[in-house]
């Protein structure tokens, strides 16, 4: 990132961007940017994008196309006190990735015993019931950190990453001023 530069960085960060990795040169680029652009994943594999994806864009529609699993991939790979993850804010211990992997596997192994088969491949309605029992702490067998706390960080994952740049404030409604100090924003 030191070949980005302050500026280019800290007007990247005001609009939701981050710096990915395009064939070995850091670019500035939101994460639905480089879900667009099909940058590839740094420290997860292409099932634990893929789930990730579904599992956001069940807690919060547009999750996907946001750049969810992007977004969580591109904050693994900072240093974890840098970190936008909810598991930091969560206080997990790092590496944050151990979170979001033993997530997926939990994820997956209870929509196998439920469904028979991944979490990816169920039906629209199946994802939401597994999501709704999941937030519940109700899944058969659930192994791993507790279902509803997976539910909490992943959809608080989710908010960020759809609500929090300036076309999610804009769909929300809210004005979007970084440039006014907070105590004349309102």
């Amino acid at each position: 990132m030191a070949g980005i530069g302050r500026r280019g960085f800290v007007k990247g960060a005001t609009v939701g961007a981050l710096a990915f990795a395009v064939g070995g040169v850091e670019i500035i680029m939101t994460a639905q940017e480089a879900r667009a652009r099909g940058v590839p994943f740094r420290l997860l594999d292409g099932h634990q994008g893929e789930a990730l994806e579904a599992l956001g864009e069940t807690l919060v529609p547009s999750a996907r196309e946001a750049g969810i699993a992007h977004f969580i991939d591109q904050q693994l790979s900072v240093p974890p006190t840098e970190s936008l993850l909810q598991a930091r804010i969560f206080n997990f211990r790092p590496p944050f990735a151990d979170f979001y992997r033993s997530a997926i596997v939990a994820v997956d192994a209870g929509s196998n015993k439920m469904f028979g088969r991944d979490f990816v491949l169920l039906s629209t309605a199946d994802q939401r019931a597994f999501v709704d029992l999941m937030r519940q702490n109700k899944v058969e067998g659930w192994t791993g950190r507790p279902g509803a706390l997976v539910y909490a960080v992943l959809r608080a994952d989710a908010v960020d990453v759809v609500y929090g740049t300036m076309e999610g404030y804009e769909a929300l409604g809210i004005p979007y001023m970084p440039h006014i100090p907070p105590e004349k924003r309102w």
